[in-house]
């Protein structure tokens, strides 16, 4: 219990997280910060269309990311720690992103209150570059085409 309001009050001091779901960080300045995460990561859609990165294949799919429960990607071997940070509950929100991407590893431990790891390495990101990741990343996903959808219902209703 205790674990869990611990790492409560860190997601709700975050500087970068809304409990509004309003992203905060900048999508152009993190397509710029993603150039670095192209060796392991792919935006790929559901059609199989690469929307960013350069096909990487060590890391998930980040297609999506937004609003998506942690370790779910079809057919991606997670670690025991990020399967054990799903099964606990983990979302990645903007928040979660934002805490996890500098020290993955020490996050899902946190997190899950396990001794566990992640794969993915620490990154040299600060807050404000994480953010931005999590605001270019979300432009990608299911909730992105719902809005298009929208959109050009109602231009086509106008």
């Amino acid at each position: 219990m205790i674990r869990k309001l611990t790492i409560a009050a860190a997601l709700l001091a975050a500087p970068m997280a809304h409990a509004d779901g309003h992203i905060t960080g900048d999508a152009e300045a993190g397509e710029a910060a993603f150039r670095a995460c192209i060796a392991c990561h792919v935006v790929t859609d559901p059609e199989g269309n690469v929307l960013a990165g350069r096909n990487g294949r060590q890391g998930p799919n980040l297609y999506g990311v937004a609003g998506r429960a942690a370790g779910t990607v079809e057919g991606f071997r997670y670690s025991s720690g990020m399967v054990t940070a799903a099964e606990a509950g983990l979302v990645w929100d903007e928040a979660s992103f934002v805490g996890y991407l500098p020290n993955p590893t020490a996050f899902l431990r946190e997190f899950t209150g396990e001794s566990v790891r992640s794969n993915m390495t620490n990154q040299r990101v600060d807050e404000t570059t994480a953010a931005d990741l999590f605001a270019f990343l979300a432009q990608f996903g299911e909730a992105e085409m719902d809005a298009m959808d929208e959109e050009m219902e109602e231009e086509a209703s106008e």
